[in-house]
């Protein structure tokens, strides 16, 4: 008689370090890069508490498709919201149309990423573009908030210096650590900047605000467009690696269609986009998380269910984050963005023949101008092809 094998139940293969992992997954990632949601949705148009939604609906998407996932397919399949997608929105500032002509891009943008699940050639075409033009936009989409924390110091040293001397002081002496102690720092901070204004004043509870959405040609070149091939290229590609490296086949077609659909559904309440995770993901798909890698994906369910108690936080983070300077909550995303900044350049110039097109690339999309109405990123990456296709040949 053949025996029957039961996949274990989470109940069955949760450990206490396993779920604890998933935890600190979630808490260092929402705690690093929170503030790059807020700024970018800020740029673009977003009020605070359109802001807060935002920031609500991305973390309660990804925790949602995280727990789907990884509960399908056994596998520490942990989303996020994109970063590099927040900070393009930061350097890409109001566009014709305003904030309901954002929300129309991040629609866009959810209809491509559910369209490179269902079309393989989509996806191979994103995977055909260079990584050094890739990497230099990426870099020159976040210089403008990595230079933030040095603005920000000239103009307020009181407020933004102790936020920088926590990071650099975690860089030293645990490196994962630093962003979310950068990030605890300015809630420090912003909370003597409350008591000295006589407290919070506005909304602590989550809230969803729904924008109805206009699509222009502006929306789908300065927005949809570069937001859906930073996605790809900045989180997605490098998340499927990354899981890969531990021995996991990411189902892709499901994952982009759940990624997609995720977008979607958050994209009028102001959610910009998300998607596989990479830096976070080997939180939960390491021997660290768990030796038997047969039961790693409770870790990332763990850190799904995680994310949607943070989803509730959302609210109060805006209001907190209202009450001080934008130098200050800037910093942190700035200095979140520093390891970003770091390894695109490196991938930008890492090719000797693409050199001078990724150059054009990096200093266009670091210039955060428009022209004919559409923002630089576009630009940027249309311009660094042509001059590959032309010093190539």
């Amino acid at each position: 008689m053949q025996q029957t094998v039961q996949r274990p139940g989470f109940r069955q293969a949760a450990s206490t370090h396993s779920i604890l992992s998933g935890i600190v997954a979630a808490l260092v990632g929402w705690t690093a890069a929170s503030a790059v949601v807020l700024a970018g949705l800020h740029r673009v148009g977003a009020t605070p508490a359109e802001a807060a939604s935002g920031l609500l609906a991305v973390t309660a998407t990804m925790g949602v498709g995280t727990i789907v996932l990884s509960t399908r397919y056994r596998m520490p399949i942990m989303l996020a919201w994109s970063t590099p997608g927040a900070a393009l929105l930061a350097s890409t500032g109001i566009i014709h149309g305003g904030w309901s002509a954002a929300v129309g891009a991040f629609l866009m943008t959810g209809v491509l990423i559910l369209l490179t699940g269902l079309w393989p050639r989509l996806g191979a075409l994103i995977a055909s573009i260079p990584t050094p033009i890739a990497q230099a936009m990426l870099a020159g989409i976040v210089l403008e908030l990595c230079l933030t924390p040095v603005r920000g110091f000239v103009a307020h040293p009181s407020e933004v210096g102790p936020i920088v001397l926590v990071w650099l002081a975690f860089r030293r002496i645990a490196p994962k650590w630093a962003a979310p102690a950068a990030f605890g720092a300015a809630l420090i901070v912003i909370g003597f900047i409350a008591a000295s204004k006589s407290g919070v004043h506005g909304s602590l509870l989550p809230h969803i605000r729904w924008t109805s959405p206009q699509f222009t040609s502006a929306g789908l070149l300065s927005v949809a467009l570069p937001l859906y091939v930073v996605t790809m290229a900045g989180q997605n590609v490098p998340g499927t690696a990354v899981l890969a490296s531990y021995g996991y086949a990411v189902p892709w077609r499901e994952a982009m269609a759940a990624t997609g659909v995720g977008t979607l559904l958050g994209a009028c309440a102001g959610g910009h986009a998300i998607n596989l995770a990479a830096i976070s993901a080997s939180l939960v798909a390491a021997p660290d998380a768990d030796p038997d890698p047969q039961t790693r994906w409770t870790a990332a369910v763990a850190a799904g269910c995680m994310s949607l108690i943070l989803a509730l936080l959302a609210g109060a983070l805006a209001t907190l984050i209202s009450i001080a300077s934008p130098d200050v909550i800037g910093a942190v995303a700035g200095l979140a963005l520093l390891a970003t900044l770091a390894s695109s350049l490196a991938g930008a110039l890492s090719g000797e023949h693409d050199r001078e097109a990724a150059a054009i690339t990096f200093v266009i999309a670091a210039s955060a101008t428009t022209f004919l109405g559409v923002g630089s990123a576009f630009w940027a990456l249309l311009a660094g092809l042509a001059v590959r296709a032309v010093t190539r040949r």
